[in-house]
């Protein structure tokens, strides 16, 4: 059901939990036929164990370039 709706373009925003513990194989978010899309965090925790909750929102059309991390001042 999510593929779909990446590959129809209907996905506006992804709410993620990230679990610091691999598994082996596993199906993955984003698969052939997605539509590129930009998404911006909008919210985001760190639990004391390490797991990540974050809200993601489209932002616009997708942005090309080099990552980066900004510095706390």
């Amino acid at each position: 059901m999510l593929q779909t709706l990446f590959k129809a373009d209907l996905v506006d925003a992804l709410e993620l939990m990230i679990i610091p513990v691999t598994l082996g194989k596993g199906k993955r978010l984003f698969q052939d036929g997605t539509i590129p899309a930009s998404f911006k965090v909008t919210n985001a925790k760190v639990a004391p164990k390490g797991i990540i909750s974050a809200t993601y929102e489209r932002d616009g059309d997708v942005k090309s370039g080099s990552p980066q991390i900004k510095e706390d001042d």
